[in-house]
């Protein structure tokens, strides 16, 4: 049976660790919970959450959260060196990258650590070191509240992008994700040339999923504050893509700042440029920078932390605009948040 809560308390069901509620909470472990609920007498409006760990509450929920806490990881078929595993919405998503690597295959390794449920990927688009969701989703099972049936959803047909997808934006609110199926491979899929990584793996040594789970770990916590420690939603900014006559103009201005030789960090993305917005971060001087109870992570300045344990959304979203006026004045780019604003 759906289980209900009113008035229910969400500070530990979102990783800013924001102290807010929301009008009522409801939990589902099955479908069949799913079909059970009447949503027409929940409070309005309803939203469906996974993990918490890609939103920052601005203050408390009017209406429903509900989150589909179905489990399990199940292999549905194999056609070469091409196999498929249909994970619960409710699983979380690193237990599934490992999973795929003490079983030995490729696929998710790069994702390794990013916080979240299976659901919310497919939502989301994750991505890390040059692998991004979209790239091992074969299709989704999903709750279509318009014609109340169960319908499944080819990846390709999600029209997924940077950190974006249908699902975020003209299906919003349409679907309810029940399950996730996966595309991984038995033989070698390595994805090394991003972020340094490849210069991180010890030279001669044999590749395995594993190996590059562990590399990947490693490196993620040396950046990142651990979530159980410090509240934060991760990655708060999309990192800008623009133009190369854009890019010209901000290498102009870093050499200005930095010397002749200087290198902007970027990667080629087709015709266009991507731009580490940590980088612009760093050098607009916001690294490590408080207000109030948030603060720009020292280690990883595309972080905003809940620094204090009692960061207000107020506190987090000043320092949020603090930094997108300053790159916006620097380098003429308007940084947008990869964290969603409830």
């Amino acid at each position: 049976m759906p289980k209900l809560v009113h008035n229910a308390d969400l500070s530990g069901r979102n990783t800013f660790r924001m102290k807010v509620r929301c009008a009522a909470l409801v939990e589902v472990d099955s479908e069949e919970d799913l079909l059970k609920l009447d949503f027409a007498s929940l409070p309005q409006p309803v939203m469906v959450m996974g993990g918490g760990s890609n939103l920052l509450f601005r203050g408390d929920f009017p209406g429903t959260v509900l989150h589909v806490g179905i489990k399990g990881v199940e292999q549905c078929s194999q056609q070469g060196d091409e196999i498929f595993f249909r994970a619960g919405a409710g699983e979380v998503f690193d237990s599934f990258c490992a999973f795929a690597a003490e079983k030995g295959l490729w696929g998710p390794e790069n994702l390794s650590l990013i916080p979240g449920e299976c659901g919310a990927s497919a939502v989301q688009n994750i991505g890390a070191y040059g692998v991004e969701a979209k790239d091992i989703i074969h299709s989704i099972r999903a709750w279509d509240t318009q014609e109340k049936r169960f319908v499944d959803i080819p990846g390709a047909g999600c029209d997924y992008g940077y950190r974006a997808s249908n699902f975020k934006t003209v299906w919003k609110g349409r679907y309810i994700i029940t399950y996730v199926t996966y595309r991984l491979w038995t033989s070698p899929h390595p994805v090394l040339d991003y972020g340094g990584l490849r210069k991180s793996i010890p030279a001669e040594t044999e590749l395995s999923p594993g190996l590059l789970r562990d590399t990947i770990i490693g490196i993620r916590r040396k950046k990142l504050p651990d979530p159980e420690e410090t509240g934060s939603a991760g990655s708060f900014f999309c990192n800008p893509v623009i133009s190369r006559e854009h890019f010209e103009r901000i290498v102009e201005t870093a050499r200005n700042d930095n010397g002749a030789e200087y290198e902007v960090p970027h990667y080629v993305v087709g015709e266009m440029i991507k731009v580490p917005a940590a980088w612009m971060i760093e050098q607009c001087g916001f690294k490590g920078q408080r207000l109030g109870g948030a603060q720009v992570y020292q280690n990883q300045p595309l972080v905003i932390v809940n620094a204090s344990g009692e960061a207000s959304p107020d506190e987090i979203i000043g320092l949020e605009n603090r930094i997108i006026s300053a790159i916006k004045e620097k380098y003429g780019i308007t940084l947008h948040p990869e964290v969603e604003h409830i």
